[in-house]
């Protein structure tokens, strides 16, 4: 089983990219072939599908949009080649939230989704989708926590914090955005 493969997009078809690692080049099936350009080095998460007349590769460039795929084929009338135009016409949170607040609408857009498969997808995935891309969020959440409760610690009022702490650069390190923070603070 592969989790995801780096290399080098050498090919783009409509609806699949040929990903060259080593020498080898694997068609993988993607939602959006035409979001990769070629040439160009990517790291694509890797679903591998088994059946006894075929074995097929699909892609994903992110590990959430890889995360909901595998949750949605666990619907029960919805394969790998229905979910991937749903992955490439949906946001991760419009379909994460369509499915939590039963917004069938939102659903039946997509191909060949019709009103029995929607209600089907919000039966078996509602509220069974919050793990995806929490750990991103998570992470951020904790870190800004962290910078909240230092500033506090030093005296300042949650108000004055609430103030800087947008406009802190989240990509920092928890130390740099502390100093950052002072530094904004007393201007």
């Amino acid at each position: 089983m592969y989790d995801y493969i780096i290399g080098k997009i050498t090919y783009i078809k409509n609806n699949a990219i040929v990903v060259e690692n080593n020498g080898i080049g694997y068609l993988v099936y993607v939602s959006n072939p035409y979001s990769f350009e070629l040439n160009k080095e990517y790291k694509v998460y890797i679903y591998q599908h088994i059946t006894e007349d075929e074995n097929t590769l699909y892609g994903f460039k992110t590990i959430e949009e890889k995360e909901l795929f595998l949750k949605l084929i666990s619907v029960k009338g919805l394969g790998c080649k229905m979910t991937l135009p749903i992955l490439a016409l949906g946001e991760i949170d419009g379909i994460m939230d369509a499915i939590e607040r039963e917004n069938i609408l939102y659903l039946k857009k997509f191909p060949k989704i019709g009103d029995k498969l929607a209600r089907q997808m919000v039966l078996d995935l509602k509220g069974k989708l919050e793990f995806i891309g929490v750990g991103i969020s998570d992470d951020s959440n904790k870190v800004e926590e962290e910078l909240k409760e230092a500033l506090l610690a030093l005296g300042y009022k949650e108000k004055e914090i609430k103030n800087v702490i947008n406009q802190v650069n989240k990509n920092n390190p928890v130390e740099d955005q502390i100093k950052e923070a002072l530094k904004l603070m007393l201007r």
